[in-house]
């Protein structure tokens, strides 16, 4: 019994296209690819109101030093690494965009919010005779203050500086720009010779998706990219990656968001990337970790900015690197769950309070209540 399909369906069976789509709405079941049902999220922060928990964040964090995963709460999730993955696309060009301003090198590896300064940042790795060439969606700022009344453009898009530099990149290496964002085109092969540095020749990706921006991205385990991010410490001083977002971080992200914000926390010792959905990867040098320390975070239910920065400001702070609280609850407040830290940081993520001293008024009557029977 088939999926009934509405009339002149595109996706009945037989149709151009048809077959990447699901024949059963309650999903198939594909061996060695877990689904969201199957796999052991773990509880990350609950919001409580007055002691009662209100919300749950499920999700996965995994720490790796160097090659070895040395804590998994949830970590063998599968996932897509999405944008958190543009440094080590973007590791196969260094040498070809090494000329380029650090301006241009920090949105090269953006998920920026189409700001002015990214849009203008963006623009300049290409002559304005090549815009044609990229193929980003239309899309239209991220985050804007006031009524959007933007009408969409391809530079808005988040991963604009990417696309630009990929094609300046392709130039450079007398690759045909054409087809540059398909699975069969070096681009994605060199992306492919980067992560086999960190998961091993043999490595080879369950699924090969289409990104929101048209890209390939990959399926790893939370724990294979948390070694993947380990390695961005150990190879920061091999190019330009790790300088270029440490020097621009607002360029990297955006005004207020988390990635930037820890970037800026950091002072050099963090690197953070977002990623869709839900994903935060930090590279993290820490003189306990000499190989390179890796944290990344996957939401079970997409992105949460505000439960991820949560979980970010304790997983740093037990590392002894300060990152502030997010803007405050709505009469309620955050509490993580010990199992995003190894078991001899528990004693230290105690005291790293995940609320502010300014806000309790917000949350009592101003007379004492009393519970009737």
């Amino acid at each position: 019994m088939g999926v009934n399909h509405d009339t002149f369906s595109a996706v009945e069976p037989g149709k151009p296209g048809s077959a990447m789509y699901p024949t059963s709405p309650l999903g198939e079941r594909v061996e060695g690819i877990p689904t969201g049902r199957e796999v052991d999220w773990e509880p990350l922060v609950d919001y409580r109101r007055n002691g009662v928990s209100e919300t749950t964040i499920h999700g996965a964090v995994a720490w790796a030093h160097g090659d070895e995963v040395i804590h998994s709460f949830g970590g063998n999730v599968l996932c897509y690494g999405r944008s958190m993955m543009k440094p080590f696309m973007l590791k196969a060009f260094t040498e070809e965009l090494e000329d380029c301003s650090w301006e241009q090198k920090s949105i090269a590896v953006a998920s920026h919010n189409g700001d002015t300064e990214h849009v203008a940042a963006a623009q300049s790795l290409l002559a304005e005779a090549e815009w044609p060439l990229m193929l980003t969606p239309l899309d239209v700022p991220l985050i804007q203050f006031g009524r959007q009344v933007r009408r969409p453009r391809r530079w808005y898009h988040t991963c604009s500086g990417e696309h630009a530099a990929i094609l300046r990149g392709c130039r450079r290496k007398g690759w045909t720009r054409a087809g540059y964002t398909l699975p069969n085109h070096e681009v994605f092969h060199a992306y492919m010779e980067q992560l086999r540095t960190y998961l091993g020749n043999d490595w080879t990706p369950l699924r090969v998706a289409k990104d929101g921006c048209g890209l390939p991205t990959v399926s790893n385990t939370v724990s294979e990219l948390a070694q993947i991010y380990a390695g961005l410490v150990r190879d920061k001083d091999d190019d330009w990656i790790w300088e270029a977002m440490v020097r621009h971080p607002d360029l990297v992200g955006g005004f207020n968001r988390l990635d930037s914000t820890i970037l800026k926390a950091g002072e050099g010792r963090v690197i953070a990337k977002e990623g869709a959905d839900g994903l935060l990867g930090m590279a993290i040098e820490h003189p306990d970790y000499p190989k390179g320390l890796g944290i990344v975070v996957k939401i079970a239910h997409g992105w949460n900015s505000q439960a991820t920065w949560y979980v970010a400001r304790a997983l740093l702070g037990v590392l002894g690197i300060k990152l502030r609280n997010p803007y405050p609850l709505h009469r309620q407040k955050a509490f993580i769950v010990p199992g995003i830290v190894p078991e001899r940081y528990i004693e230290i993520l105690e005291t790293v309070p995940t609320w502010d001293e300014w806000d309790p008024d917000q949350d009592r009557w101003h007379f004492e209540v009393e519970v009737q029977d």
